[in-house]
């Protein structure tokens, strides 16, 4: 199901539908929302009312976006980027975002980015050197010690028992 098709269905006229945003002609009625509610559940999806869900879902968004779509990083700090992106002040998507998600964008970046790390170690097309530089690590060391801390291992033994496993679940298959 889309979210346009929905709409339609209940008769909800729209400017247009964007990523986590829907821009109405006119405020909807209270009947029509309890039911775009439910039909959005159905498909897996969430109808945000509150501001901050809603603003909290775009930076979230934008993090995401940054880190695992594009291909390469931003060249400009990601405070700037997120704000510019976003067009309000840093500062108050910071606040607002770690007084909802309980901890800082920052921390939220660093989670991703070792995401990211995890995906091209599977991936096993770049070494460690150029994954760091890929994802603007200071240095391999930075990395390291930043992967182990999140995930409690190396990269190295991380992609060793992934290999593993996978090897393992190959032998299973075949038999």
């Amino acid at each position: 199901m889309k979210v346009e098709e929905e709409l339609k269905t209940l008769g909800i006229k729209f400017l247009h539908v964007d990523l986590g945003t829907v821009n109405t002609v006119e405020k909807i009625t209270t009947v029509q929302r309890m039911k775009l509610r439910e039909s959005l559940l159905k498909s897996g999806l969430e109808l945000m009312d509150d501001k901050k869900s809603v603003l909290i879902e775009k930076i979230i968004n934008v993090i995401i976006e940054m880190i695992h779509d594009s291909g390469e990083l931003p060249e400009i700090n990601y405070s700037d980027y997120i704000s510019k992106k976003l067009d309000l002040n840093y500062t108050y998507l910071a606040n607002i975002f770690s007084e909802v998600k309980g901890i800082n964008i920052q921390q939220f970046i660093i989670l991703h980015k070792i995401e990211k790390v995890k995906e091209l170690l599977l991936y096993d097309e770049l070494n460690l050197t150029e994954i760091s530089f890929k994802l603007q690590y200071s240095s391999v060391g930075h990395l390291s010690n930043q992967f182990k801390k999140i995930t409690g291992l190396t990269p190295s033994f991380y992609k060793k028992l992934k290999q593993k496993r996978n090897a393992n679940l190959e032998k299973v298959g075949n038999m």
